[in-house]
């Protein structure tokens, strides 16, 4: 599977949790937060100002 930036951010961790340390080095470290549970990775990025496109490749690199 690879990682898109429509997928919930919880679902990836879930599956992947070696992504974790991508999203916290990425200044996401509200992974435990509410809206993690609802957000899909472009919307956590965009509210967080993080490009999404360095955001999916870094997640995608980490799980390959």
């Amino acid at each position: 599977m690879k990682i898109t930036k429509d997928l919930s951010i919880v679902e990836v961790v879930q599956k992947y949790p070696q992504t974790a340390e991508v999203f916290m080095q990425f200044g996401m470290g509200c992974l435990g937060c509410a809206a993690a549970r609802f957000e899909n990775i472009e919307q956590g990025a965009t509210v967080h100002g993080i490009s999404v496109d360095e955001l999916i490749t870094a997640l995608n690199k980490k799980v390959e």
